[in-house]
């Protein structure tokens, strides 16, 4: 009896460490370095500005596109969204029409120059495919619903295994190549899962999160 009451009140420990019963757990990490986006520098500072501004956006961080503060920007920061059971999050909000009116979470940015994105001189929005392509290897990792239509099988993710690889595509009056170069998860759970972001100066690691 003793040993039983004991049991109750002792936290749990998960891989030797410590976890207090009612705590959120960890159900899939991966992280990749912002650092290594691409081989050239500038394209590098390029695809790490997009993708952290992308997370800005994504946070309801209030934006001015014409005055933003890049290193602010870049300061490590921790944010995340949180999908209730049966919610579903698009990349952006061009969404296929299966997805119409479904739509609980998205970036709340299309990765234009009016929004603030940079250009590394062909594209405007350079590396928000990487984190897409992390968010993406971190659902399917957590066996949430996925659906990405387009691979980006046509250019290297550093870190990111080519099954994952996500190509994301918002341009107004391309309707059908927006709603196909999208990222669609629902929470098929029935917890809430957050998805957690930490950015700690060089590495970007993405959370999924089940609530207990």
């Amino acid at each position: 009896m003793l040993g039983t009451i004991i049991s109750l009140i002792l936290p749990l420990f998960i891989q030797g460490q410590p976890v207090m019963a009612g705590e959120p757990k960890p159900i899939a990490v991966r992280e990749f370095s912002l650092e290594k986006r691409y081989e050239d520098s500038f394209v590098n500072q390029v695809f790490k500005d997009n993708i952290l501004l992308t997370i800005k956006y994504l946070s309801g961080e209030k934006i001015d596109p014409k005055n933003i503060d890049w290193n602010k920007v870049e300061t490590p920061f921790e944010q995340k969204i949180i999908l209730k059971s049966g919610e579903t999050f698009a990349f952006h909000d061009d969404v296929l029409p299966e997805y119409e009116g479904k739509i609980a979470k998205t970036t709340n940015a299309h990765f234009n120059s009016q929004e603030g994105f940079k250009s590394s001189g062909f594209l405007v929005g350079d590396g928000v495919c990487h984190l897409a392509s992390l968010l993406y290897w971190i659902a399917r990792d957590a066996g949430l619903e996925t659906t990405a239509q387009v691979n980006h099988n046509f250019a290297n993710i550093p870190e990111v295994p080519k099954e994952y690889g996500v190509s994301i595509y918002a341009y107004p009056g391309r309707q059908a190549n927006d709603q196909l170069q999208n990222l669609y998860i629902t929470n098929t759970r029935d917890r809430e899962i957050a998805f957690e972001f930490k950015y700690d100066g060089r590495n970007l690691k993405i959370s999924a999160v089940e609530t207990l």
